[in-house]
């Protein structure tokens, strides 16, 4: 029976037939692997996910965790699979061989980690989570903290965390007030509160790593001033329990079985020699934390975006078998009551429903595997230009592809319950937890609306506009490639080229204001346009790789292709009409009319 989590044979068509990952193992860093290696990491996924994962996704949303007000209550299931996922390697996939890992290329680790986010994602975020933590390290960290934190990270003994937002300052970093204090050792101390702190207290692991933004007394004001810490929940070496206490859990709509914690720092509960305060160990230099941060949260943002997309994959799924299964209804043309009942797939309005689903869910999971092998690129590319240009054009695609899969995979989720009619509304059917789970990707890693900021606000001006210039000319090459290859390509590739070309000119309109606030104001419907003009690039991709091929999977790209084109890209023809007029309904609205 196929999998109702993800589709193998979609992964396999991405990764071989477009994406060539096979090529990377002309590099050094992933010379000793091959094809064989890859589909062998990608058969366990699907094994663990599927046996160990999958059973007990629907039990955490029941049994969420409980704080007894020492300690935090876990059901069994979560520990015994995060253990097989840790024997298994995976932690360490996509990390270097000096720290145990294997150096599985990111492209691959991706598609890995998207089999145990759709199977279960509250408990995929432990390792998802300790991965991120683990590569900030190694990337910004002393030789020494990598030996001290990331092996035993790797090894799954202990777990990572990431403490960015606090219950006063929210989204706006700036605004953090945890401090740290300097020690004459060389540690830190910190006081201070964090609040949605993912996987923040447990008994899953030996330790937890907590990587803390803070502010040294006397430094830069606001995000100028913050520095990164290391702090451990038990002291290296002494095992003495950290001053981290957990003060209380949040109860998410959804994500159940991930613990959500608020976390005090320094409030005296545990005194480390003696001393109040949670002690901490500075990475890299004072006042540069949130550039080291956006390491992982970069990392973090992508991963979001695989996940959406992986909730969203496993929900099409699902409509598309009970579709094929539930008889209701006859054709329209059908004037007999007396003839046979036909299964809901057959009434064209459940066709479009799906139809919609697929287009969002396959090209989601074709952008965030495309953003991977970026990664890679960026990694290992042969020379300083394609390394250059690979992260010029992730550092464009990034707040994309956290944010569109998590608007429009949530969408899909919301078509999956309706072609399940009333059962899709019950939790007897996972098309309900699927979309309860999904609603929160909107959120994390910062909201729709800061993806948009971003992506306006700071990734098409940098560097003089170089990044909309670079996306810009990439996806004019696969223009160029599909006017080339017959005419329904052609007729898609030329709707394509005229809506890039309309959204750089509006984006030089929206820039030409002279006016920030007005520049900006409408900044997620520009997300959501260029957003769809990526996705449809995407899906111009896919039909060159399928061109030529024959049989019903091939022909259900070339169709979920005809709709996004015919469907979802005419809709930013409106919304880039919008932001050319620079309208100023929602700066013009005043507080005191809501």
């Amino acid at each position: 029976m196929a999998s109702l989590l993800l589709s193998r044979r979609d992964l396999d068509f991405l990764l071989h037939e477009w994406l060539d990952v096979s090529s990377l193992t002309s590099r050094e860093r992933y010379a000793e692997h091959s094809r064989e290696t890859f589909d062998a990491v990608l058969d366990l996924a699907e094994q663990i996910a599927t046996r160990d994962f999958a059973p007990h996704n629907r039990r955490s949303d029941i049994e969420e965790p409980v704080f007894d007000g020492e300690r935090v209550i876990l059901h069994d299931e979560i520990g015994k699979a995060l253990r097989r996922y840790a024997d298994a390697g995976l932690i360490g996939a996509g990390m270097d061989k000096g720290v145990g890992g294997m150096q599985l290329p990111a492209v691959v680790t991706q598609a890995t980690m998207a089999w145990f986010q759709a199977a279960n994602v509250g408990t995929s975020s432990y390792p998802f989570l300790t991965i991120a933590n683990a590569n900030l390290l190694q990337a910004h960290g002393t030789p020494e903290q990598v030996q001290t934190y990331v092996v035993p990270m790797v090894e799954g003994r202990w777990f990572g965390t990431m403490c960015l937002s606090e219950p006063q300052a929210g989204s706006s970093l700036a605004d953090v007030t945890t401090r740290a204090e300097p020690q004459g050792d060389g540690s830190y101390r910190l006081y201070g509160n964090k609040m949605w702190i993912s996987a923040g207290d447990h008994d899953l692991s030996e330790n937890i790593i907590h990587l803390v933004l803070a502010k040294v007394p006397g430094g830069p004001a606001g995000a100028k001033g913050i520095s990164l810490f290391v702090v451990p929940k038990f002291l290296v070496g002494t095992g003495e329990r950290n001053d981290v206490v957990l003060a209380g859990l949040n109860h998410k709509m959804g994500y159940r079985g991930t613990v959500n914690a608020l976390l005090n720092f320094g409030e005296g509960k545990h005194t480390p020699g003696g001393t109040p305060g949670a002690v901490g160990f500075l990475v890299g230099e004072e006042h540069q934390g949130l550039t080291y941060m956006f390491h992982m949260m970069n990392e973090a943002r992508i991963g979001v975006g695989v996940g959406a997309m992986a909730l969203g994959y496993s929900g099409y799924l699902h409509a598309l078998d009970y579709a094929r299964t539930r008889p209701q209804g006859r054709p329209a043309d059908a004037k007999d009551p007396a003839t046979r009942m036909v299964p809901i797939i057959e009434h064209a309005d459940v066709r479009r429903m799906l139809l919609a689903q697929k287009s969002y869910v396959e090209g989601s999971l074709a952008l965030n595997l495309y953003c991977g092998r970026l990664v890679d690129e960026e990694r290992t590319g042969l020379t300083e230009e394609a390394r250059t240009r690979a992260h010029l054009l992730l550092e464009m695609l990034t707040p994309i592809a956290k944010s569109w899969p998590a608007q429009w995979c949530l969408l899909a989720n919301d078509l999956a319950i309706q072609v399940h009619g009333g059962y899709g509304y019950t939790r007897e059917y996972p098309v309900e937890q699927l979309y309860r789970d999904n609603r929160l990707n909107a959120i994390h890693e910062g909201t729709h609306g800061i993806q948009a900021l971003d992506l306006l606000g700071r990734k098409v001006v940098m560097q003089g506009g170089a990044g909309l210039a670079l996306l810009a000319s990439t996806i004019g090459e696969t223009v160029d490639r599909a006017l080339k290859e017959g005419a329904i390509a052609s007729r898609y590739a030329t709707a394509l080229s005229a809506t890039l070309n309309r959204a750089v000119e509006v984006t030089q309109i929206v820039w030409g204001a002279g006016d920030v606030a007005l520049s900006l104001a409408n900044a997620s419907v520009y997300l959501e346009a260029v957003g769809h003009t990526v996705i449809a690039w995407m899906w111009l991709e896919q039909l060159l790789a399928a061109h030529g091929k024959e049989g019903d999977f091939y022909d259900g790209k070339r169709h979920a292709a005809r709709y996004f084109f015919q469907w979802e890209l005419p809709k930013t023809t409106p919304q880039l009409d919008l932001l050319a007029s620079l309208d100023r309904t929602t700066l013009d609205m005043h507080d005191s009319w809501f």
